[in-house]
């Protein structure tokens, strides 16, 4: 079994707030309405926090350093107090050093608050989503760029939908497998170099680099740009992985399912991901192979387990202490094809 080298998977310390602005104001919805502000201040954590207990007085388990969220019940609850313990109350949390504030549901800030806000130079952002909106897509955002990555060579490729990573020795064929499958119509990911990242607890998703992209490098012909030459429909920028197909020339002394029964497993980032070793000699057809491999995952998935169904077939057939040679057919018509 290939053996993924681990050592190296990489995770974020922090993100700054100038970049959470320019990549994620989009999918917020953010708005930048502080002046005098510092993007430069540091995110490291990727969880959001509404600060309505240190807004009241209760710091002791203030999680500072997330991006804090200001919805209409910490604004509604300043609002409640007079300046000088509005101010005493903003003061209290922006000792902290916290990174920026959003503010939601079209709220914009009073006046203390920027006040407060510039002289601690922290950020404010306001946004037209609702609290519970602005959560789910700045928590995606960043649970993503705090995820942690690995990058792995072979080739990544989406055949009926299905996420499918060939790996093996360099020279094996994996890229030639994955522009045969392209010709018939299926989709390119990645080559050579595939960055995975861990999306939740049992997800991973695969792309390729900046650099590489829907490049690939065909021995004896050279680079190629998959795009440009089989057009839109040929690629994909991600796609989970599902299934890991390990190619690897006949070995007589290497073990190979022949029933489907074992359900072999890979860990990568534990997750488990369904693992295939795929034996190669000279006629046999990888490719034909390789969309048997995405259907039977298919039909798995909704239910379906040929072996086991196959299996379940032979014990009742050993039960009843009936013939197993019969005939698929016990009367041939005249129509004999």
């Amino acid at each position: 079994m290939i053996k993924i080298d681990e050592k190296n998977i990489l995770r974020k310390e922090h993100i700054t707030v100038k970049y959470l602005y320019e990549n994620a104001s989009k999918i917020c919805k953010l708005n930048l309405v502080s002046k005098e502000h510092n993007l430069d201040n540091k995110i490291t954590d990727q969880n959001l926090h509404r600060p309505g207990l240190a807004l009241a007085g209760f710091v002791d388990l203030f999680s500072y350093t997330r991006v804090q969220v200001y919805g209409n019940t910490e604004l509604r609850y300043l609002d409640k107090l007079t300046e000088d313990k509005r101010r005493q109350s903003l003061r209290r949390v922006f000792e902290f050093n916290i990174p920026c504030i959003v503010i939601t549901d079209g709220n914009k800030p009073d006046k203390i608050l920027l006040e407060e806000a510039q002289n601690f130079k922290v950020p404010i952002f306001n946004t037209e989503y609702s609290t519970t909106k602005l959560v789910y897509f700045l928590s995606d955002f960043l649970d993503d760029h705090f995820a942690p990555r690995l990058t792995v060579h072979g080739s990544f490729v989406d055949v009926y939908g299905v996420g499918i990573m060939f790996m093996g020795k360099s020279g094996i064929g994996k890229s030639e497998v994955t522009l045969d499958l392209i010709e018939r119509g299926h989709r390119l990911v990645a080559d050579d170099v595939i960055i995975l990242t861990k999306k939740g607890e049992g997800i991973l998703m695969g792309t390729g680099t900046d650099l590489g992209k829907h490049f690939m490098e065909i021995r004896g012909l050279g680079i190629i740009d998959v795009e440009r030459m089989f057009g839109i429909r040929a690629i994909r920028y991600q796609k989970r992985l599902e299934i890991l197909v390990e190619l690897e020339i006949w070995d007589d002394k290497s073990e190979y399912t022949r029933t489907g029964l074992d359900g072999r497993t890979m860990p990568i980032m534990d997750v488990e991901i369904p693992y295939i070793k795929l034996p190669i000699l000279p006629g046999k057809n990888i490719t034909v192979i390789s969309e048997v491999i995405a259907l039977n995952y298919l039909l798995k998935h909704y239910g379906y387990d040929s072996a086991h169904v196959f299996q379940e077939r032979l014990t009742e057939r050993l039960r009843a202490k009936t013939d197993i040679d019969n005939r698929g057919v016990n009367y041939f018509e005249h129509d004999f094809e």
